[in-house]
């Protein structure tokens, strides 16, 4: 399994003013779904930063997105360890496959792929 991408996720109700923010840094709104947000560098699209007011179908808002490529292993090496799972895998509407997972410090991690 390889780590493609990894997105911290700030969850704010401020997403224009946060679009103004970042945008002095360089990053451009590269998607907009109303509830996320993701800015990315031009230069280095790679480089991204999410911000959402909550989660559109999972019970919290995941502190960061870690893309791999292939969610299926991934969701199984997480319960084989016995990791808490905190939204289970499942495909989206718009087009990803993902679950969340609680690392050892608390935080919620989106775990996903792209179909």
């Amino acid at each position: 399994m390889a780590v493609r991408r990894v997105v911290p996720n700030i969850q704010s109700e401020a997403a224009q003013e946060s679009r103004e923010f970042y945008g002095l840094l360089g990053f451009e709104e590269v998607m907009n779904h109303g509830w996320i947000m993701t800015l990315a560098s031009p230069s280095s699209p790679a480089a991204q930063i999410s911000v959402m007011a909550d989660d559109k179908t999972a019970p919290v808002a995941p502190d960061m997105s870690v893309e791999v490529d292939d969610v299926d292993a991934a969701y199984a090496v997480m319960r084989a360890t016995g990791a808490e799972i905190v939204h289970p895998l499942q495909d989206e509407e718009w087009g990803v496959r993902r679950f969340f997972v609680r690392d050892p410090s608390g935080r919620v991690v989106n775990v996903l792929g792209h179909r």
